[in-house]
């Protein structure tokens, strides 16, 4: 038991080393470019929150700057960036800040998982492969945005709850996803399954927590201006460009007009309808794995996405060295590879044939990915716990010559 003990302090301190690192590239990468339309926007935001608040700003026109369709959360933390920038921070520097440090803490948090699951050796990999993913130091280090925070509180959650039978805490981690990024609402319903499955005082901690946390930071904005926030968060469905996934391959293959606009209309809520209705059948035949249930809803709203962004990759980042070191290790080089030569361009959501042909093949690469992940969570034992898991692969863990990255 000591020696196992040892070993996980070891494969644990082996993480946080490269996650210091990929948070040192980030910060570096942050410091010394100026990145993309996206930080000059957010610095309009900011500017525009200091005199409006975060409140009312849902109810502003904002002249030059595009529809303001972020979480309530968000506007509070750019008023708070803005207040450092006055003090003579670059602002350009500090937007990317907190993209960083999640992907920082996303990283400990995966090795956390997937050590009760698999192999302490693939723990360890699979920890380090979101430390160093081209994607996410690509979408974090040089866009920033906040989509890996959000990314990173909604496998917290899981992880949380499956894992760490801490309920309260996991509906807060749950609550400020959907704060901070509204994205990872397709996985809500799916952890309230598994903490109703967990009993009535699991379900009770978990709710007490989530809604405690929605009532403090949106409760003011739903009073104030509950129809801004509607149309600018909650019906927002993405920019005009056709770069990715369905919509690219409907223009490719000349698809009617109409049907296009449908599905990047109206049409669009049936794919996020697919996506709680898969994250919720998973998560009642299989609790124990929750923590990869949100892996693979998070990258299936990807992969069904008919919105375009670079930084929108980052949404399966994590996810997929979730699902497996090499499903995440596939992921992360080939579309890291297509955010890289995507910045270099002209502009972020002007891609070059180059990226656009790279981005479709990206996009079979997170399909395999999701069905492996679908197999193996199905082929977990329906009764097993994640702790019993862990006990399971202990052996293993305490030899490390004999497992397998898996």
């Amino acid at each position: 038991m000591w020696c196992d003990t040892w070993n996980v302090r070891r494969a644990r301190a082996a993480v946080l080393v490269a996650a210091a690192v990929g948070l040192l590239v980030r910060m570096l990468i942050a410091a010394n470019t100026p990145g993309p339309a996206d930080v000059r926007i957010f610095q309009g935001f900011a500017k525009a929150i200091t005199v409006y608040g975060p409140i009312r700003i849902y109810e502003q026109p904002l002249p030059g700057l595009p529809v303001y369709n972020h979480p309530p959360l968000a506007g509070w933390m750019l008023l708070g960036l803005n207040e450092l920038a006055e003090l003579g921070m670059s602002f350009g520097t500090l937007i990317r800040s907190p993209a960083s440090i999640a992907d920082f803490f996303c990283a400990l948090v995966v090795f956390e998982i997937v050590r009760r699951r698999r192999s302490l050796r693939s723990a360890v990999a699979c920890g380090t492969g979101v430390a160093l993913s081209p994607v996410l130091i690509a979408t974090s280090g040089y866009h920033g945005n906040t989509d890996a925070v959000a990314i990173t509180f909604a496998l917290a959650a899981a992880y949380l709850l499956a894992d760490r039978k801490r309920p309260l805490a996991a509906g807060v981690a749950a609550a400020l996803s959907i704060s901070v990024k509204f994205i990872p609402v397709v996985v809500i319903p799916a952890l309230f399954v598994v903490a109703l499955r967990g009993g009535r005082p699991v379900f009770v901690r978990f709710t007490a927590g989530f809604t405690a946390l929605i009532a403090l930071v949106w409760g003011p904005v739903l009073v104030t201006v509950p129809e801004n926030l509607k149309a600018n968060v909650l019906e927002y469905a993405g920019g005009n460009y056709r770069l990715w996934g369905l919509v690219r391959f409907a223009d490719v293959l000349g698809l009617p007009e109409p049907f296009i606009a449908f599905i990047r209309g109206e049409g669009h809520f049936l794919f996020v309808l697919i996506c709680v209705v898969v994250g919720v059948w998973l998560a009642w035949v299989r609790p124990a794995q929750l923590p990869g249930v949100v892996a693979v809803t998070m990258g299936l709203l990807l992969l069904l996405s008919t919105a375009s962004a670079l930084q929108y990759l980052t949404w399966a980042a994590a996810a997929m060295f979730v699902i497996g070191f090499w499903e995440g290790l596939a992921y992360s080089c080939l579309l890291g590879w297509t955010a890289v030569l995507g910045y270099q361009g002209r502009s972020a959501v002007r891609w070059s044939e180059t990226v656009l042909q790279l981005g479709a093949v990206g996009w079979f690469v997170l399909a395999v990915g999701l069905v492996t992940g679908v197999r193996k969570i199905l082929a977990a034992p329906p009764s097993a716990t994640s702790a019993e898991q862990a006990s399971a692969t202990a052996p293993r863990a305490s030899q490390p010559s004999g497992s397998a990255v898996n």
